[in-house]
């Protein structure tokens, strides 16, 4: 995993996962994995998928990548505290799933509370033991 800074101010954490390393076949059966891992977390909720590819390319001025084969945002909170109003800046969290030829990438903004980066960190990760198990599994 590979954590940068975008435009100078976004603290990012971005996946590039081969499509040949995990059983996941599209951004819509990733989303679903990162739901169930949201609703099996004790603090993390889970808000809304947003189909950002679908709302882009409606629009008459939309421009899409054309190596984007799809992208969706999963929309979830790790909301344990609330400790004064600018706090509401910083929410709710975000992973973004794209579905590029070859690969999918995972990215996410880090958060200011170190539960919610472990989380998503872990949460991404797994996705590439995936096929493995899969493997596994069949052969056993």
């Amino acid at each position: 995993m590979k954590q940068t800074l975008l435009k100078e101010k976004y603290p990012l954490f971005t996946l590039e996962l081969n499509k040949d390393e995990t059983s996941f076949q599209s951004v819509d059966e990733i989303i679903d994995y990162l739901k169930t891992q949201i609703d099996q977390h004790r603090i993390a909720r889970y808000i809304a998928t947003f189909d950002h590819y679908a709302h882009t390319r409606a629009l008459p001025e939309g421009r899409v990548d054309e190596g984007i084969l799809a992208a969706k945002n999963i929309i979830f909170c790790f909301g344990l505290t609330l400790p004064n109003p600018q706090a509401m800046a910083v929410r709710p969290r975000s992973m973004g799933v794209v579905e590029l030829a070859s690969s999918f990438v995972i990215t996410f903004m880090e958060a200011p509370m170190p539960v919610a980066n472990s989380a998503m960190e872990a949460w991404a990760r797994s996705l590439r033991n995936q096929a493995k198990e899969k493997t596994e599994c069949a052969s056993a």
